[in-house]
C-alpha cells in the first residue's frame, strides 16, 4: 500500500504543478502528497553546506510536520505534481512516519561508510531499489540528480562523485545517460561490493 492510499481525499483538493528546482511551500499544518516527480528534502548548515534529508517520489508525503530541521526545504528534483493536504487529513500517521524513519536510517548508513566509492554504490543501490525501473540493459534510475546533489546526500565533494561515477562507468558497473539518469548493472554492483 502506498502512502497516498493512507490519505483521505476531497473533491476540492487541487493538483499543483512545480518546475524542476522549484520549492514546495512549507507550512506547519500542511503536507504535500507527491503525485508525480521527485522531491528532495534538505536543510543547510551555518556555512551554507546543504544536508540532504531524503528523496521522495510518487505516493510519498512530505512536509514541515515530519522534520525538526530548521531551516527545512522541499526542492523539486524534476517536474512535480503534488496535492497540499491539511495535516489533519493524514489517516495513518504511523505508517508515514515509519517511511520517513526508514529512509533516514538508510541514508545515515550510507553516509557512514568510510570509502566514498562504497557510499556511491550503496546510494545507487538504494535509489535503484526505491525508484528503479527495469530496462533492457539493467535498472534505470530516472532521477535527475546532479553530481552536486549526490555529493550533498552522501557527504563528499562533487569532484569526487564525478571521478568515481566515471570510474564505475569505465568498469561497466553503471551507464550514465543524458539528463543525469543512470542505468545500474545490479549483479555487477553486488560483485564490486564483495
Amino acid at each position: 500500500m502506498t502512502v497516498s492510499a493512507l490519505l483521505s481525499r476531497s473533491s476540492q483538493q487541487q493538483l499543483h504543478h512545480f518546475a524542476a528546482r522549484a520549492v514546495l511551500t512549507p507550512q506547519l499544518d500542511r503536507l504535500w502528497q507527491i503525485e508525480s516527480g521527485f522531491v528532495r528534502t534538505l536543510t543547510w548548515l551555518e556555512d551554507g553546506t546543504n544536508v540532504a534529508l531524503g528523496i521522495w517520489g510518487e505516493g510519498d508525503v512530505v512536509g514541515v510536520p515530519f522534520s525538526q530541521a530548521d531551516p527545512f526545504q522541499m526542492e523539486c528534483l524534476t517536474k512535480v505534481e503534488a496535492i497540499a493536504l491539511p495535516f489533519s487529513q493524514l489517516q495513518n500517521a504511523s505508517k508515514v512516519l515509519l517511511s520517513h524513519l526508514h529512509q533516514a536510517e538508510t541514508l545515515m548508513q550510507i553516509h557512514s561508510q568510510k570509502r566514498v566509492d562504497i557510499k556511491i554504490l550503496k546510494f545507487l543501490d538504494w535509489l535503484d531499489q526505491r525508484f528503479g525501473q527495469d530496462v533492457a540493459t539493467g535498472r534505470l534510475i530516472n532521477l535527475r540528480l546532479t553530481h552536486q546533489d549526490i555529493s550533498e546526500t552522501i557527504g563528499t565533494t562533487r569532484v569526487t562523485v564525478t571521478r568515481i561515477l566515471n570510474q564505475l562507468e569505465k568498469q561497466g558497473l553503471i551507464q550514465c545517460l543524458p539528463l543525469q539518469r543512470i542505468i545500474v548493472q545490479e549483479h555487477e554492483l553486488w560483485h564490486y561490493q564483495i
